[in-house]
């Protein structure tokens, strides 16, 4: 112990006596303000500014770059619950959005802890630059297992993110603006994703050691719905020995029957989907009626579930992830499976017509369909992954069975 008749009075005792400074909070840059008027604080990455969308949380631990580029997300702000995002940076070969001219509509994401410095062979770019240039806001810092805890007891939250490096916000404004949104529901989002002009794809799944590949010998020709459409959905699809058309969001049934398909996809998408079936279900009808092997994925899925003549519904927390396990009525098996959706069909409405073929284990909702009659299948979730598991792709090669017993026929 110090003497007390010697503390303070040498000049080494003065020289290191520890001082002490007032507490200090960093302040925030970046704020993510729910309709509620709560205000979250926290560090801002990515783009600057702010935007206002959905905030929904999703529990994949790989795969964030595929996720911040899948159209399915536009008008999303996405909560990632695994804490280390952009430890292994951004690359050309993971962005999911077909249309590369076009943005992939998400509106932000947060996240527990801050971008570090890439640590992985593959990365071309750190994700904080890679956001800036997608123009996707960010906030790090937060404590997301409370925020995911809010929206799991809630529903998914309405708000807006903001990110301004001085720190200066207009928090009555931002509330306002996040209070005055209308939400998911009522909203095409497809239109904004969807491609602007028909095109064809031949590009195959990635391989160890060789990269992506090339379909060279196409045995089937599908016309693909572009409603926001993945690219490792092609990708598959040109796997399994398709070529491939792809068309706007707003092709009419007259035109794709025209091209004389094999069969018809119709792809994931952002939205909802009774706001975008004013245009597309009735068309969709008509492909149905057609008799041509139709396949359905996501926002697919329900669209086609409506046009059978079932309802969708908003969903409370909805399926985000790459870990969600599914039965398959018809063989029996559960798959973990890749999802993102905040709409379902309705079980009770299905027709009877239709075959319920899978179901969630998560909460019992609709994640499959067949036509008793028809060549007509969708399912609600994600069998291309990307992110997310193998379990499913057999689907493409049920597609493929369908169109070849087509044409034996």
């Amino acid at each position: 112990m110090t003497d007390e008749h010697d503390t303070g009075s040498s000049p080494l005792a003065r020289t290191h006596a520890p001082r002490t400074q007032p507490w200090a909070d960093e302040a925030p840059t970046a704020l993510l303000v729910l309709a509620n008027g709560t205000v979250i604080e926290g560090r801002g990455a990515g783009a600057t500014g702010s935007a206002v969308g959905e905030v929904c949380f999703n529990t994949a631990m790989t795969g964030y770059q595929e996720i911040l580029t899948d159209p399915s997300y536009a008008g999303q702000i996405i909560t990632f619950t695994f804490p280390h995002i952009g430890n292994v940076g951004a690359n050309t070969e993971d962005i999911e959005t077909s249309n590369l001219a076009a943005s992939s509509g998400v509106k932000g994401c947060v996240l527990r802890t801050s971008i570090t410095a890439p640590s992985n062979w593959r990365a071309a770019q750190d994700l904080d630059s890679w956001l800036k240039a997608r123009g996707i806001i960010a906030i790090t810092g937060v404590d997301t297992r409370a925020l995911t805890a809010l929206i799991r007891e809630n529903g998914m939250q309405n708000a807006v993110i903001a990110h301004s490096p001085d720190g200066v916000f207009d928090i009555d404004a931002l509330k306002r603006e996040a209070a005055a949104w209308s939400g998911m529901v009522g909203l095409d989002l497809a239109k904004d994703v969807t491609c602007g002009q028909s095109y064809t794809w031949d590009e195959t799944s990635w391989r160890w050691g060789e990269g992506y590949g090339r379909q060279e010998s196409p045995r089937f020709h599908v016309v693909a719905i572009d409603f926001g459409l993945k690219r490792n959905i092609l990708r598959e699809l040109a796997t399994v020995g398709c070529k491939i058309t792809v068309v706007p969001a707003d092709t009419s049934a007259e035109s794709i029957l025209a091209r004389k398909p094999d069969g018809v996809f119709v792809s994931n998408g952002p939205g909802d989907p009774a706001a975008t079936g004013e245009y597309a279900v009735p068309e969709l009808e008509k492909i149905i009626d057609s008799g041509v092997p139709t396949f359905g994925i996501c926002l697919g899925h329900q669209m086609l579930g409506r046009a059978l003549g079932a309802e969708t519904a908003k969903m409370h927390q909805g399926h985000h992830g790459a870990n969600h396990p599914v039965k398959d009525f018809e063989t029996h098996k559960v798959e973990i499976t890749s999802m993102n959706h905040g709409f379902a069909v309705t079980r009770e409405s299905l027709p009877e017509t239709v075959t319920e073929t899978h179901t969630s284990l998560f909460d019992g909702s609709n994640a499959g369909l067949k036509v008793k009659d028809k060549p007509v299948f969708s399912v609600q979730y994600h069998p291309e992954a990307s992110p997310g598991p193998q379990d499913s792709h057999y689907l493409f090669t049920r597609f493929v069975e369908l169109m070849a017993a087509r044409k034996t026929s």
